[in-house]
């Protein structure tokens, strides 16, 4: 039962954590190669870089939040 249990948080997280990374390259992509410029925005490199760590970070911590899990 614990191995179950533990299977469906794992397979949730799992899931959250594509759905992030689908959303954050859904925008990310075309912001890096300039598809907003005509609207004025433009993303310098360096702020790239680090939205790209960030994005990284984060899908890290979401899934470090698995060890809080109670198996009982």
């Amino acid at each position: 039962v614990r191995l179950i249990t533990l299977s469906k948080r794992v397979y949730s997280k799992m899931i959250q954590n594509l759905v992030w990374a689908l959303g954050y390259n859904i925008v990310a992509i075309p912001a890096a190669a300039g598809a907003f410029a005509y609207w004025g925005f433009f993303l310098r490199p360096e702020i790239g870089a680090f939205v790209m760590s960030l994005s990284t970070v984060i899908v890290v911590a979401n899934a470090m939040l698995l060890k809080r899990i109670d198996l009982g």
